[in-house]
């Protein structure tokens, strides 16, 4: 870039949070529905007032880690007593390798309290292998699983 402006990072956004009322029922739910997508829990943190006052949990791929300057956590969980999901236009996506993973993921979610926003299966209108899945969270936040896999064999 010219002007001395550094070049953008790989990646557009470092790190993503979402408020939640009940951090422990939100880390048990998430880590069920992100088990079979293979991404981990890193553990709850306490707040550090008057800071960032809040009890979080992030997760991301296995061997992450959430404190290093380029390999941010790409999923925060944040205890907010006040916290409420956005009502309509906003949800979180997540990758998932193979169509049997978005699968699990919706399985998984409806197992542990989620409410159905849309069964996987394909959505050409997203564009070419565009596979998914959407939930709403126990706590509201619309969620989702995709992959781009073409292939018709389920995996």
């Amino acid at each position: 870039m010219t002007g001395g402006a550094p070049d953008h990072p790989a990646r557009m956004i470092a790190h993503l949070s979402i408020g939640v009322r009940d951090l422990d029922a939100a880390v048990r739910f998430y880590n069920a529905v992100f088990a079979p997508l293979g991404y981990v829990s890193y553990g709850i943190v306490d707040g550090d007032p008057p800071h960032h006052p809040f009890r979080s949990c992030g997760f991301g791929p296995p061997g992450g880690d959430p404190w290093a300057i380029g390999d941010a956590t790409p999923f925060w969980l944040e205890e907010r007593p006040d916290a409420a999901p956005p009502t309509n236009g906003a949800h979180v996506c997540f990758s998932a390798p193979t169509r049997d993973q978005v699968h699990a993921f919706h399985a998984a979610g409806l197992q542990h309290g989620a409410t159905d926003d849309g069964a996987p299966g394909p959505r050409p209108h997203y564009g070419e292998g565009y596979y998914a899945a959407f939930l709403i969270d126990p706590e509201g936040w619309k969620i989702e699983a995709v992959t781009y896999h073409a292939d018709r064999s389920g995996s």
